[in-house]
């Protein structure tokens, strides 16, 4: 990979900055995230890079903002609900993740990735790009080299970028699922995901579902502390995910 500009930390913002840009709401994290980003989404721009990440921090989690987006589908690692198509320029998506369940380790297509914990806990392993990345020849493997694993807890923000390299983001409860608000700018349906062990790497689908068709029904266990809300919530609609409309299986971020 080329060398890459100094993106921001997954460190907190500033109790100053995070006072002045605080939003109560997910419809006012929405609304401020348009107005940060306007036409141009993230960009190349790193100073809105750091504003959208402050944003995301001002926002306190409660969830009877996002029980409505956080559908999870039995038997799938995790779901990728749409919550906000940001005009083009970005997308806002809520993902559920099962118990004990993990993505791939996987690129972001170029785009930025902000991702925030609302609910339970998810680690993130950070690995670098294999030498070959890029290249057809898939002779010279090698393991992915793990540079660091980090805990998220509720209410934290990460960042992410192809610059910085690969990640892989995993609940580690066995007992409850996870919820985290994620923002992709550019948004992006296909990135590549790859083998640990050798390096290679495979086209993989990550489309969202959009929440419309009320006709599948289910019942997710969320973490029960300041999420009262959720438990035993029946939430009626319509998500595949790791499927195609066909039924056929896909491989699926």
């Amino acid at each position: 990979m080329s060398s890459s500009p100094s993106f921001p930390s997954s460190s907190a913002a500033s109790t100053n900055t995070a006072d002045k840009l605080a939003v109560k709401t997910m419809q006012d994290l929405i609304s401020s995230l348009n107005t940060t980003m306007g036409d141009n989404g993230l960009g190349k721009d790193l100073s809105t890079v750091r504003k959208v990440k402050q944003l995301m921090h001002s926002y306190t989690s409660h969830s009877q903002d996002w029980a409505q987006h956080a559908v999870y589908h039995e038997g799938t690692r995790y779901t990728r609900n749409l919550v906000d198509d940001g005009n083009g320029k970005y997308n806002l998506l809520i993902l559920v993740w099962g118990e004990g369940q993990s993505s791939p380790i996987h690129d972001h297509a170029g785009s930025h990735c902000m991702m925030k914990l609302l609910a339970g806990e998810l680690n993130e392993d950070l690995f670098a790009w294999p030498a070959q990345a890029g290249s057809c020849d898939t002779s010279d493997t090698e393991n992915l080299r793990l540079k660091r694993t980090a805990p998220l807890k509720t209410n934290s923000v990460a960042y992410m970028h192809d610059n910085i390299g690969l990640h892989r983001i995993g609940n580690p409860s066995s007992t409850q699922k996870a919820v985290s608000l994620h923002l992709y700018s550019p948004p992006y349906n296909m990135c590549k995901t790859f083998n640990e062990s050798t390096g290679a790497a495979v086209s993989s689908s990550c489309t969202a579902e959009r929440l419309t068709k009320l006709n599948s029904t289910f019942s997710a266990t969320l973490p029960s502390h300041n999420y009262a809300c959720l438990s035993n919530t029946t939430t009626h609609i319509s998500v595949l995910t790791g499927v195609h409309k066909s039924g056929a299986a896909i491989t699926s971020m």
